[in-house]
């Protein structure tokens, strides 16, 4: 029907940057043992990731999902340190480093609305700030590594108590060979009224990246955080494989907003998973358009009565991609309610998989759910999936699952051309309508960049 190329060109750019080290490919216990060295830390953060790397070599390939056979681990770079000097302020970041940022927008959003920002470069975090103002109110937000060295006491309590180290083959890879992501401790009652944001860049060929988020919210507090993600352009694959582990308690409030852009020859395989404690409300908005794989189902384990989850996922693939998305909520309290939504679309020969499940336990009355899942295809060899998985052992709850797939008619198209639009201007139009309940999720700046990104995925589309 209409064949679509994608330019993501401006966001593949690599940069030539000394770096301060640079492992050697493959996975061991000695580089394993190095990663934590080169770091200083805790003999039980050690242990940790051996525990990780035990997992993680005993645990088989999964074959269900994506194709994940061609994953080469011995060429991979498991740790990268590009400067040896994080940046408190954006003049201390180094030159080139802070120029990768700067065509990323990342000072400009900070300066407009952040109220705090972490930006991670291959391994490491390179540049960190949290406003004075929340600092007063004793919110934390800072990166892994300084937490593990400030903070030890409250990441030895939580971290892996969400994604234990064996929960799936790369979460235990994760646990084994983590290094940087975001730390964030909300105290009781605080509102943080801004986003605070995260930004993963890739920059290096056959590069790991393997960020651990640990975001907890005590009592009655609020945060809404939001992390970007792209990665240069490379002949050679690279690996993203973070973890999140997110615990909001009683009466509690969290946002995990995502929009990844990864270049296409990206792995992104990420665990991430919250539990949410009676009242509390946890919401994952999660959007997919980069990578040439991804398997990522966002989950909320709901704990406590009256808790909620919701869950939006946006997934858009075009050829040669797979993105296999959904979400999951474990419903284990009474008077639970979750509403997991899914938009995904599949342009000129993309793939795309919904899998999600829902689960009620045995004395979890009074649950209600919903899922619904959409998909639009675009082009004649797209391909659209969906698994949904609901175990229901209850009989009072109120369940609802709705579906749908279809296609852009031509009727459509005719009818806005006659309206002054070009071919391209109208599929785009309707492609940005179809995904609406994701951009109406995101701070008007996001929403501004989202739309972008469609549009460059539909330019030069026609011919």
């Amino acid at each position: 029907m209409i064949p679509l190329k994608t330019d993501y060109s401006e966001f593949w750019f690599a940069d030539q940057i000394d770096y301060a080290y640079i492992g050697k490919p493959g996975l061991s216990e000695e580089t394993v043992r190095e990663i934590s060295k080169l770091k200083n830390e805790p003999e039980w953060m050690l242990e940790n990731r051996l525990r990780g790397l035990k997992f993680f070599l005993e645990k088989p390939m999964p074959q269900w999902g994506a194709n994940l056979n061609n994953i080469d681990f011995n060429k991979i770079i498991f740790f990268a340190r590009a400067t040896d000097k994080k940046g408190k302020t954006w003049e201390e970041v180094p030159e080139k480093i802070k120029n990768t940022f700067e065509k990323l927008g990342i000072p400009e959003a900070e300066r407009k609305f952040l109220a705090g920002v972490e930006a991670q470069y291959d391994s490491e975090t390179v540049y960190g700030h949290v406003k004075q103002e929340l600092e007063k109110l004793g919110v934390i937000f800072c990166d892994m590594d300084t937490a593990v060295r400030k903070y030890p006491d409250i990441v030895k309590k939580y971290f892996g108590t969400i994604i234990p180290a064996g929960d799936n083959k790369f979460a235990s890879l994760n646990t084994a060979v983590w290094s940087g992501g975001s730390f964030v401790y909300v105290p009781k009652g605080v509102k943080v009224e801004f986003p605070l944001q995260a930004y993963f860049r890739i920059n290096r060929a056959n590069m790991g990246q393997f960020e651990r988020t640990l975001i907890i919210a005590e009592e009655g507090s609020s945060v809404h955080y939001i992390e970007g993600c792209t990665a240069a352009q490379y002949s050679a694959d690279a690996l993203h494989a973070a973890v999140v582990e997110i615990i909001a308690e009683q009466g509690a409030y969290v946002r995990y907003t995502t929009l990844q852009n990864w270049s296409k020859d990206v792995y992104n395989l990420v665990t991430k998973r919250a539990h949410a404690h009676e009242n509390a409300t946890v919401e994952w908005v999660d959007a997919n358009i980069g990578s040439q794989v991804t398997m990522k189902y966002p989950s909320v384990y709901l704990m406590g009565k009256n808790s909620k989850a919701e869950i939006l996922s946006i997934a858009m693939a075009t050829n040669g991609q797979h993105i296999d998305a959904g979400g999951k909520v474990l419903h284990f309290a009474p008077n639970t309610s979750s509403r997991i939504i899914s938009k995904s679309i599949s342009v000129d020969g993309g793939h795309t998989t919904y899998r999600g499940l829902l689960h009620v336990a045995k004395g979890a009355i009074d649950v209600k759910s919903n899922i619904r899942c959409d998909a639009l295809l675009i082009g004649d060899k797209s391909r659209s999936d969906t698994f949904p998985y609901n175990e229901i052992n209850e009989k009072d709850v109120s369940v609802g699952h709705e579906a749908s797939v279809g296609k852009i008619g031509d009727d459509q198209i005719f009818y806005l051309m006659s309206r002054g639009l070009n071919e391209v201007e109208a599929v785009t139009l309707i492609v940005q309508g179809f995904l609406s309940p994701f951009t109406k999720e995101l701070p008007l700046e996001y929403a501004v960049e989202f739309n972008r990104l469609i549009s460059l995925e539909m330019e030069g589309s026609v011919g």
